[in-house]
């Protein structure tokens, strides 16, 4: 019989698979539940997105991007900021230091946060912009920068 030209390095895990959507999911359930702010479009020069980059750039986070999700039409926010941290106790640093540096100097609180628990991937909810501070491996595994491929990026570095 017909033999599909299939190269797998390792075994495929169906289960693994609708987990991790699952998962993405869980997440990012809780963004489409809010009402966006619409009455202030945001840019990446916009105070808080500075204010999101410098506190996680003081806090040693690593591979941070941001989306610019705003020709989305799907999107559930405007930006989002990814960056990585090397382990738990950063995970928890980089986010405590956001929330209180645009608490500090913006003024706002965020409308949700998610993750602070487990410290894996921690999700900080300002509706137009949303930070996600992630493990490496968890960050490779759900592909968030993948799955918005129609948005924009840009790194930023030191």
């Amino acid at each position: 019989g017909y033999r599909w030209p299939i190269v797998v390095n390792q075994p495929v895990d169906i289960s693994n698979c609708l987990l991790k959507n699952y998962f993405i999911l869980e997440q990012l359930a809780s963004l489409s539940t809010r009402t966006r702010k619409s009455a202030a479009r945001l840019t990446l020069r916009s105070k808080i997105i500075n204010t999101i980059i410098t506190a996680i750039k003081e806090k040693k986070g690593e591979k941070i991007v941001s989306l610019d999700l705003r020709k989305i039409n799907e999107a559930v926010a405007d930006f989002f900021i990814i960056c990585e941290a090397g382990n738990q106790p950063q995970i928890r640093a980089i986010a405590e230091h956001v929330e209180a540096q645009v608490k500090k100097l913006c003024d706002e609180r965020p409308y949700h946060h998610e993750g602070m628990k487990n410290l894996q991937w921690v999700l900080i909810d300002y509706v137009n912009v949303v930070v996600h501070v992630m493990l490496p491996d968890n960050r490779k595994f759900y592909g968030l920068e993948e799955m918005w491929s129609d948005a924009g990026v840009q790194e930023h570095k030191d």
